[in-house]
């Protein structure tokens, strides 16, 4: 019976750690998607697009990943900033369909990753750092510490975003924009500023995402496809813009994932965990935690 109490162990902390993950890499999508109702199809590239800039960063000066990717945040919210002001002037002035923002958010999804095409080529990158095939074991149960740093930055990483919103007098007008933009204005607020705002703080969780996912596997500029579907899916089973509801979502689809391939098979995993999904959409169509 141990062995087998222990590969169950195994699974449930190795789908919590990649559940993590996921929530890190999800946080800025909940951002952009549920509370300003921007479909950014693109958003796992920019995570690409966090991993590369990492990689570069990090081999130029020997850094950690981590801190290196740290240090690139800054970066990432200004040109989230300043990329809103772009999706702005073409499609929310101008009052353009959903359906067009999403067109041009696939485009960016292509561009970008021609570019890091071209750029790096395809052969797949990634740093190895001296903890990254280490482990620490409690009882039965191993804890890889290349899984386990990046969802310590989740956690971290949920802890600040939660802590802005609840407590902070911009972190409250982020969280209320997309519900009414009106009630803002009443308060002396511009809503395109707070917008502009927040979704540098999107894409800066997304370079911190990709500064998590070099630790955990090497990444080539179409490893954002991976991701499309999990995070879209996380975001909807949390609520839409509930921070709570994508952690709690993505630890149920790590570890529902993770159990199916080792109980499974690793090729029925994406199945099991979109049913999740479709089951959650039938079920409370609002999603865990929606507000």
């Amino acid at each position: 019976m141990e062995p087998d109490l222990g590969l169950l162990l195994n699974a449930i902390v190795s789908g919590l750690l990649l559940g993590g993950f996921y929530a890190l890499a999800t946080m800025g999508l909940t951002i952009a998607f549920g509370m300003l109702d921007v479909v950014n199809i693109a958003h796992p590239t920019f995570i690409i697009l966090g991993a590369f800039a990492t990689y570069l960063l990090s081999m130029q000066t020997g850094l950690d990943p981590v801190l290196a990717c740290i240090i690139l945040l800054p970066l990432f919210f200004l040109f989230g900033r300043y990329f809103y002001d772009l999706y702005y002037r073409l499609f929310e002035r101008r009052g353009d369909s959903a359906i067009s923002g999403l067109a041009f958010f696939f485009g960016i999804l292509f561009v970008f990753e021609v570019s890091l095409s071209m750029l790096f080529g395809p052969e797949q990158r990634q740093i190895d750092v001296p903890y990254a095939w280490t482990s620490f074991s409690i009882g039965l149960v191993d804890f890889p510490l290349r899984m386990v740093v990046p969802c310590l930055l989740a956690l971290a990483a949920f802890a600040a975003i939660t802590a802005f919103f609840r407590f902070t007098f911009i972190g409250r007008a982020v969280a209320a924009v997309g519900q009414d933009e009106e009630a803002l204005r009443f308060v002396g607020i511009n809503p395109l500023r707070i917008k502009r705002l927040a979704f540098g703080l999107s894409l800066l969780m997304a370079g911190l995402a990709g500064g998590g996912l070099l630790l955990i596997q090497p990444v080539d500029p179409w490893s954002g496809h991976t991701f499309i579907g999990r995070v879209f899916a996380i975001c909807i089973l949390g609520g839409l813009a509930s921070m709570r509801g994508t952690l709690v979502a993505a630890l149920l689809f790590g570890v529902l994932e993770n159990m199916t391939a080792t109980y499974i098979g690793p090729a029925w995993s994406p199945a099991v965990a979109f049913g999740l999904l479709l089951l959650t959409l039938a079920v409370r169509p609002q999603g865990l935690f929606a507000r």
